[in-house]
């Protein structure tokens, strides 16, 4: 596939940039990882109207694209401030995991990551998985 156009470029790094801001996250520090990831979510929009995660195998991209799961930004992010592409990220360049499920691949990665601006960002935290207390034994009595 030919490198997405200009026009797109300029738009997705606006976007990126803007979806940063909002969550209070910073890109990747590493401008490889950065444009790599921007580039894809610009041939996405290109190739499918919508900017579907670009980190992502896909059987029926067009299926995918409709659903909006992994509409960047993805609802990963939304609901737990986590980026598994590493656009989205703390200053140091790790994803933030805090408020990811336990046995969630990232927090089996990158171990607990906090949140440097708990403030900005999760608009569906209300999605999250709710983990309950545990009983205690004696409840019952």
């Amino acid at each position: 596939m030919a490198d997405p156009k200009q026009d797109s470029l300029d738009k997705m790094w606006k976007y990126v940039k803007g979806c940063a801001e909002k969550s209070g996250t910073t890109m990747h520090p590493n401008p490889a990882v950065t444009e790599a990831v921007v580039k894809g979510l610009a041939m996405h929009v290109e190739e499918l109207g919508k900017p579907l995660c670009p980190c992502n195998f896909y059987k029926d991209k067009q299926a995918e694209a409709k659903q909006r799961r992994w509409i960047c930004a993805c609802d990963e992010m939304q609901i737990y401030k986590y980026c598994h592409c590493l656009l989205f990220v703390r200053e140091d360049g790790l994803p933030i995991t805090e408020y990811l499920p336990e046995g969630h691949e990232g927090r089996e990665v990158y171990g607990l990551v906090t949140d440097p601006t708990p403030d900005k960002g999760r608009g569906l935290r209300h999605k999250a998985v709710q983990v309950s207390a545990p009983v205690p034994e004696n409840a019952s009595e």
